[in-house]
């Protein structure tokens, strides 16, 4: 059985069973060591501390692409299972959900809004790409642009006929008044994102409300709108979640090094007072 990028379910299930069995041990020294009086906080800090800078190689490993190392779906998995690590081990070493002090409330929030913002890219990482080869409409991100152009000159075109071969300025009146503001440009951004069809709705409504002022033969052109209107909606749902996949890491990694940076001088902090 295969998931995400090809992943085998064995494969999944043997790193998580490892994270687990890692964060196991780790509990265990730490109990150990709080009976022996100690301090177990730095036990679970350095693991934590070891499962964070992994994890920040992942970014390093897609800017070297050309290194004889693990395939990049395989960091990929490695990179969300660490990171979920890091949350249990981030909970075993604050001893709770968040830390005291103003220095620490700040890591700690930061670190939940990173590891809030990888959930919701690894989710769309799963779902979206799935989503976008049903779509029924493939087209590169760079080009969307273009695309919308060709099919917004390809609509006035059909208008203009429209207008010319029946005389009847209908069509081309409420294609300004309506249909002009869809074709400029993509349309029903977060509609897309969530799966709505309102979109769609709102086209095959403009249009009927049309088709009733129209006699046969605008119809026919009314109809060639309607489909280029449908290829133009198709587009707007690549434009949404391919936005939305690009632009995702945007936030993450900024993130991220804000929380590593917050990290390696909390590190400094402990060698130079605490040991």
């Amino acid at each position: 059985m295969k998931i995400h990028q090809g992943y085998s379910l064995v494969r999944v299930w043997g790193y998580v069973g490892f994270a687990s069995l890692l964060f196991l041990v780790t509990w265990v020294w730490t109990i150990q060591i709080d009976r022996a009086l100690g301090i177990p906080t730095f036990a679970s800090g350095w693991v934590l501390f070891g499962i964070l800078t992994f994890i920040a190689l992942f970014s390093a490993r897609k800017r070297l692409p050309f290194l004889p190392l693990a395939p990049s779906s395989r960091w990929f998995l490695l990179h969300a299972v660490g990171g979920f690590l890091a949350l249990f081990l981030f909970w075993l070493h604050t001893g709770g959900v968040g830390s005291k002090g103003f220095y620490g409330q700040v890591l700690t929030a930061l670190f939940y809004i990173t590891s809030i913002s990888g959930m919701v890219g690894l989710a769309m990482e799963k779902f979206y790409p799935r989503q976008l080869t049903c779509s029924g409409a493939e087209v590169i991100y760079e080009r969307i642009p273009g695309e919308i152009a060709e099919i917004r000159e390809e609509v006035e075109s059909q208008v203009l006929k429209c207008t010319e071969e029946t005389g009847s300025s209908t069509l081309a009146e409420h294609y300004l008044e309506t249909l002009n503001w869809y074709f400029q440009k993509p349309r029903f951004f977060m509609n897309n994102v969530f799966g709505s069809h309102l979109s769609q709705h709102w086209v095959r409504q403009q249009c009927m409300i049309l088709e009733r002022f129209l006699d046969e033969k605008e119809r026919g052109y009314l109809d060639r709108v309607f489909m280029l209107a449908e290829k133009k909606r198709k587009i707007d749902f690549q434009y949404a979640l391919q936005t939305l996949l690009k632009t995702w890491l945007l936030v993450h990694i900024p993130l991220a090094g804000a929380v590593m940076a917050m990290v390696f001088w909390h590190l400094i902090l402990i060698l130079v007072f605490f040991v």
